[in-house]
């Protein structure tokens, strides 16, 4: 136990606790919207399988909520458990920003959340429509602030020093840094991507099987347009996203690339994949495609840019984890950007509800989304190391003087109470997803337990005729 290292101990579970958290509001963020627009179409059109897509959705959305909420309620705890020194000096800064995300957000969504789960047969249409949107809002003001605090971490601004304290010295320099402005929007349009597959991959799944064909058929149509709209919206903010990353926190770029020469060769190869030697600073192999990095980084075919050892080594992040974390996010978005070009063409054919092998392929990328979300969320991270907050406080110096006994064993804490969140999540969407939308209650039932609540009549599969109770 005296070989534990407590700072390696205090990343691991703090990087543990976010990586479950940020699948659920990412999923909500998304499916949220997806609602709003949905409910939107049925008021507008009078169509009952609008209604019974909302119905369907709404479970899942409100169990991916829940769990957002409670493991969301742990970050904090974090801050104090295994980075004391971190909220002890960023504590004016940071405290403020999640504050204002709780009285802006959290309270929206939770006075609107209950008319949206239990309100449909006890308010009017256009309120519960309104409950919705609120909601949707809600979520997205979540993201501003949390992102605003996470973004303000990667680039600050706004703040001085005051007696080793960080004092702020411009709020509005604080929340809009230099990179929030790109990452919001980023972080957004990879929660509606998310959602957008994973929609569009439970649709192909019915159509697949010949069930709910009307249903999925819709469902599919909604998700496939989306994601044309939103993969395109994706590739140019973020092409902003790493112009700011040159500019701010190059470090991260240049590892990303996978680049360590000062200058690289010109033309200048896209690499793929690479075998880095930290210590060497070189990489043993490299496989890459010519002439691709300077079209794509430079807008030339001879342009060159950084490598690594332009900084200096002890302020270097760890180049192979923070590259391949992008090159998964950036294979995943290449590969969601191909299949909605080519769901364009299937439509245009008539073919986007009957090719199998594009069925198929939408089901093997319904979790795409959250997967490209982690990737890109551990290239931030894990490049901005070794800082916490970047240029200003090194993680290492914000470790809490806490035992690594401590620190191992509510991580060990973290991972079985997490499990039993994830199992019950996977139950629970397994089983509505098994049973399909025709099976559906009129409204979510109440429960009193865990376990009531995985029950087949509880978990949302009660017979009844849709649109005709």
């Amino acid at each position: 136990m005296h070989d534990l290292d407590p700072l390696i101990l205090a990343r691991l579970q703090f990087a543990f606790t976010i990586s479950f958290h940020i699948i659920f509001p990412t999923i909500s963020i998304g499916l949220a919207l997806f609602l709003a627009i949905v409910e939107a179409l049925w008021l507008k059109t009078g169509d009952l399988v609008y209604r019974q897509i909302y119905r369907f959705w709404l479970n899942i959305f409100a169990m991916s909520f829940g769990i957002g909420v409670v493991t969301g309620i742990v970050m904090s705890f974090q801050f104090g458990l295994t980075f004391a020194k971190f909220a002890q000096l960023a504590g004016p800064v940071i405290g403020p920003l999640i504050g204002y995300e709780a009285l802006t957000a959290f309270f929206l969504e939770a006075g609107f959340l209950g008319i949206m789960l239990f309100g449909e047969s006890r308010v009017g249409p256009k309120l519960h429509f309104f409950a919705t949107c609120m909601v949707a809002l809600g979520t997205t003001i979540s993201t501003a602030w949390i992102l605003a605090a996470n973004s303000w971490m990667q680039t600050p601004a706004g703040v001085a020093w005051d007696h080793g304290r960080l004092i702020v010295t411009d709020w509005w320099r604080v929340i809009d840094n230099p990179s929030w402005s790109v990452r919001l929007p980023h972080m957004l349009l990879a929660a509606y991507l998310t959602a957008a597959f994973l929609v569009s991959g439970v649709s192909a799944w019915y159509l697949l099987r010949g069930r709910e064909t009307t249903f999925a058929r819709r469902t599919l149509s909604l998700g496939m347009a989306a994601a044309c709209i939103l993969i395109a919206a994706q590739v140019f903010v973020g092409d902003h996203v790493g112009t700011t990353l040159v500019k701010y926190q190059p470090a991260k770029l240049q590892a990303a690339e996978g680049w360590w020469d000062k200058t690289t060769p010109s033309p200048t190869p896209y690499l793929w994949i690479i075998v880095p030697d930290q210590a060497g600073q070189r990489n043993r192999f490299q496989m890459g495609t010519p002439y691709f990095g300077s079209i794509w980084l430079t807008r030339s075919l001879h342009g060159t840019i950084g490598g690594l050892r332009n900084t200096p080594v002890d302020q270097q992040p760890r180049m192979v984890l923070v590259f391949y974390s992008f090159k998964i996010m950036l294979a995943l978005g290449m590969t969601m950007f191909t299949i909605a070009v080519i769901s364009l063409w299937l439509r245009w054919h008539g073919r986007l509800y009957s090719a199998r092998w594009f069925l198929r392929t939408l089901v093997v990328m319904t979790p795409s989304g959250v997967v490209a979300t982690l990737g890109g969320w551990y290239m931030a991270e894990i490049g901005r190391q070794p800082f916490v907050i970047t240029g200003m406080m090194r993680t290492a110096d914000a470790v809490s003087p806490v035992p690594a006994a401590t620190l191992l064993s509510t991580l060990i804490a973290f991972v079985c109470v997490y499990a039993v969140f994830f199992g019950a999540f996977l139950i629970f969407t397994l089983r509505l997803i098994r049973r399909g939308p025709v099976g559906l209650p009129p409204h979510a039932l109440p429960s009193g337990s865990l376990k009531r609540d995985l029950r087949p009549e509880i978990a949302g599969v009660q017979p009844y005729l849709s649109g005709t109770e």
